[in-house]
């Protein structure tokens, strides 16, 4: 193939060299060249000449051959799968040329000749040479796009090599740094976004972006940018989202800006954002996004400007408007009805047994019917059981059914009144206030809870959940005070309240306090603190953790303590390693239950892959009895692997394997952590998955062997993962459940509770702490959610026990699943829109369609999970991008009415 490189570098004597090898092998050339057509041939002597030229001595004709080498390898086009002719017929010679390359002195020809072999060296150089960007340093300082995108794909995969190779060496990168600007520049004219920003993370030097994008490509690099954070580890997937929200801000795409200033929890991104907008409209929609996303945020005078305008924008964060626009979807689908519980049971679908068994437990099928009642008609304002007017010789009806339950049952039937009247301060408070002057303690207690349970969410200025409660904090009866402090944490989550802090960390620091105050007070400081990393709250409940007694530690109760404690920290990541090194001192009894929660909570939502396989590992231990981590652990991977789809399916199919090798209290976990990955959203798996493990063949034997604990959790999570979607699956499910555990007390609430579930406000609300197209998670929702589980790990403790009022804390997670357009003013405006699967369009080229298979229906409409909605109209321009919960319309200007 190539001459002795030894020889010497005259003309006519490396010609002579070159002229030998091919006279020799005469039959087997001519037998190729016979191949090839008669254009090919012309065009492959054609270059063997251009080859022996560029090694003439005479200059001239060196230029002239190299011009039009030049000139054939950049006007030849390939097919996508086969290598461009000249780059094949030049093939044998690229030894020849890069020994000639060598003996050459520096002139222009010499980088002529180097640009070039370093188009040859994208076919020909070995593996881990990095030819062709060796021979691109060298060469002429020429304009790179020119030779081609698949030329300038590969210099930039040689480049990352070459960057890590000098990094480690600690060489300068300057002329490499030079050539990346080239790349950027070329890839960002031609829609090639991903490769750029691929490249500038592989170079550490994303800031070049902000140069380069313009009007037309910034949407799909920030696009790129923001799911590639997902997989990035820290801390490179904040740089990547910095670059992103400084991005949107130059381009005042304002809406996508705060939702990354959301995602990273910056308030200080949140406040530059408000004051670099001047457009009021736009100011409205990012206070939906704000109350939507459930944070306490304080608007100033720097902001908005105007009083009035200030008021009205702090009311839209403050969610007065809620109830108003949940009622006026609810007529629109017309719902309105009240439902009983025996519109959800369907008993009549069932053969006789079932409906024999009701008599039994009277006083537990009642608590189950009021848990139902206040799921299904929960923010309606009105139901069959709790708020029905009645002639005044009945005495009212609500007093009748409250006296329908026994006991504790008292305090969740009052407290469902909050439930059914949810979002509604006003008639919500005037209907409560009555039960606070009861003489019934269990009766206060639920009011209280109730009081907190119209407010979750509601932020008020005269803060009248503050007022009503504070006074019952110190009680004697502790009913009342689990009542007055659960209400506060639900009515103010995430609002990091200090006058509550106040009132109640000296609770945890009583030694007269009995457990189950001090449990829920921790509970309730890690609602309002959620994610706030408090110093003061974690130490009083790690001082709390620390004076619990050896037996009080063994109670259920107790491990609501490290949860209050997670809850501070949730997402929150590496900042809980003080704390997680602090609880390596408590007692053998709670410490790897209390690590485990903080790593679980800490990283939730993350989709940190390092925690999950270390959560994985904690499961794969075999323990001796009494061992309650790992529950928490089980937990903890799908808190984690939540965060993005690819992980929560890897996440199902791990706990697949937990379920089939683990011991019973890692199988105990499993159904609740399927309900959590799939809040909301009956994925058929596991949906089957739930199905299988709701049915035990012996009732008996799983009683004994408290196997129970498997069973109520997998019907439980039956109901949430159908949570507010009348899943007419699920729904049958639990029908048959009803009947085949009609004379199981604890299963059939359990199954009422499922079903109550499913119907959740009669189908219109959501548990699904995801929003804004699955990208923001609303922390104050997930610690409700995650409360939930780790009181179901011991169901007949807690939930089956006389706490069962803690089914509640579901509501800081409930939203209603609508897309509600309003116009200017905020009046519901109803206008068409398509409705249909969510399609992932992340560095497709052009403009790709991002939903398919849709329907087309006129506002307010509901949105499932996985669905995506765009306008079906272009009179109106909608003010976020993203088309969820409340969207201000504005009329486009341009829009012309067809005649």
């Amino acid at each position: 193939m190539a001459p002795d490189p030894n020889s010497s570098s005259t003309g006519p004597r490396e010609e002579a060299s070159l002229k030998v090898p091919s006279k020799d092998p005469k039959k087997k050339d001519e037998k190729k060249d016979e191949d090839l057509s008669d254009e090919d041939l012309a065009l492959k002597q054609q270059l063997e000449l251009y080859v022996e030229r560029v090694q003439d001595s005479d200059p001239g004709l060196q230029k002239m051959a190299l011009e039009s080498m030049r000139q054939e390898i950049r006007t030849a086009t390939s097919s996508m799968t086969s290598v461009p002719k000249p780059l094949k017929f030049l093939r044998p010679h690229y030894g020849t040329l890069k020994s000639f390359y060598e003996t050459m002195g520096d002139s222009d020809l010499k980088k002529y000749l180097a640009d070039i072999l370093s188009v040859l060296a994208l076919t020909m150089s070995a593996e881990g040479e990095l030819e062709s960007l060796k021979y691109r340093l060298l060469g002429s300082e020429g304009d790179i796009g020119s030779w081609g995108h698949e030329y300038v794909r590969n210099l930039a995969g040689e480049i990352s090599q070459e960057y890590a190779k000098r990094q480690s060496e600690e060489a300068p990168i300057d002329d490499l740094m030079e050539l990346v600007q080239q790349i950027v520049a070329f890839h960002m004219k031609h829609n090639a976004e991903p490769e750029s920003v691929d490249l500038l993370m592989e170079v550490e030097d994303l800031d070049l972006l902000v140069e380069h994008v313009d009007k037309t490509n910034h949407k799909r690099t920030c696009l790129y940018l923001t799911s590639s954070a997902r997989y990035l580890p820290g801390p490179d997937d904040v740089l990547v989202l910095d670059i992103a929200y400084v991005i949107y801000l130059k381009f005042e795409e304002f809406p996508n800006a705060l939702q990354i200033a959301l995602f990273l929890d910056n308030m200080q991104y949140v406040k530059q954002i408000f004051t670099s907008c001047d457009d009021l409209l736009q100011k409205k929609q990012f206070c939906y996004i704000l109350a939507r996303h459930g944070v306490a945020f304080e608007l100033d005078d720097e902001m908005v400007v105007d009083n009035d305008e200030r008021e009205a924008l702090q009311d839209i964060i403050n969610n007065i408007k809620l109830n108003e626009g949940f009622l006026t979807l609810a007529r629109d689908i017309e719902v309105m009805e009240p439902k009983s519980p025996e519109d959800i049971y369907k008993a009549h679908l069932l053969d006789g047994r079932a409906s024999a068994g009701t008599s039994v437990d009277s006083a537990r099928q009642n608590l189950a019917a009021t848990f139902v009642n206040a799921l299904v008609n929960a923010g309606f304002g009105q139901d069959k059981l709790m708020t029905v007017v009645s002639d005044a010789s009945s005495g009212g009806t609500a007093g009748n059914w409250l006296f329908k339950n026994k006991e504790h049952g008292k305090t969740s039937a009052t407290a469902s009144l909050g439930m059914i009247l949810l979002w509604d301060v006003d008639s919500g408070l005037a209907q409560l206030d009555k039960f606070l002057h009861s003489n019934d303690n269990h009766i206060i207690a639920g009011a209280l809870l109730g009081v907190g349970i119209v407010n979750c969410g509601i932020k008020n200025d005269c803060d009248p959940a503050l007022a009503l409660l504070a006074d019952y904090i110190g009680k004697e009866d502790s009913s009342v005070r689990i009542g007055a402090i659960l209400g506060l944490g639900i009515a103010y989550a995430g609002c990091q309240n200090d006058q509550i802090r106040r009132k109640l960390t000296p609770i945890l620091g009583d030694a007269k306090a009995p457990l189950d105050v001090v449990a829920f007070t921790a509970i309730a400081l890690g609602f309002v603190y959620v994610g706030s990393c408090n110093e003061e709250i974690a130490q009083a409940i790690i001082f709390a953790l620390m004076d619990r007694s050896e037996s009080e530690l063994g109670e259920p109760l107790t491990r609501l303590l490290p949860l209050g404690l997670g809850l501070l920290y949730l997402g929150k990541q590496e900042n809980v390693d003080a704390t997680a090194e602090v609880s390596k001192t408590f007692h053998e009894k709670i410490r790897k239950y209390c690590d485990m929660t903080l790593l679980s909570c800490a990283y939730a939502g993350t989709g940190n892959v390092l925690k999950v396989q270390h959560l994985l590992g904690q499961c794969a231990q075999h323990l001796e009895k009494g061992e309650t981590h790992q529950g928490p652990a089980v937990l903890g991977i799908a808190m984690v692997a939540m965060a993005e789809e690819l992980g929560l399916e890897m996440a199902i199919r791990s706990l697949e394997h937990l379920l089939q090798y683990g011991e019973q209290n890692i199988r105990r976990a499993v159904p609740l952590a399927l309900g959590l990955l799939c809040i909301s959203n009956p994925k058929v798996n596991v949906m089957d998955t739930l199905s299988r493990l709701s049915h035990d063949t012996d009732t008996e034997v799983a009683m004994v062997l408290n196997t129970g604990g498997i069973l109520q959790a997998a019907v439980i999570s039956l109901g949430l993962i159908g949570a507010g979607t009348n899943n007419a699956r699920i729904a049958g499910m639990l029908r048959n459940l009803s009947s085949y555990y009609y004379k199981e007390a604890s299963l059939l609430f359990c199954v009422r509770i499922a079903q109550g579930l499913v119907h959740l406000g009669k189908g219109l609300l959501t548990l699904a702490p995801y929003h804004s197209d699955r990208f923001l998670l609303s922390p104050s929702a997930l610690a409700g959610i995650v409360t939930l589980l780790h009181a179901c790990l011991d169901m007949k403790a807690i939930i089956l026990g006389k706490y069962h009022y803690l089914l509640y804390v579901l509501v800081l997670a409930m939203q209603p699943r609508m897309l509600m357009t309003v116009d200017e003013n905020l009046k519901p405006l109803s206008i068409p829109v398509r409705v249909g699967q969510a399609v992932d369009v992340v560095g497709q080229a052009g403009r790709p369609k991002t939903i398919t298979g849709f329907q087309t229906h006129s506002t307010p409409v509901l949105l499932a999970a996985g669905d995506r909605a765009e306008l079906a109209t272009e009179k109106y321009i909608p003010v976020s991008p993203i088309l969820e919960g409340f969207v201000i319309l504005k009329e486009n200007p341009d829009y012309q009415e067809d005649n």
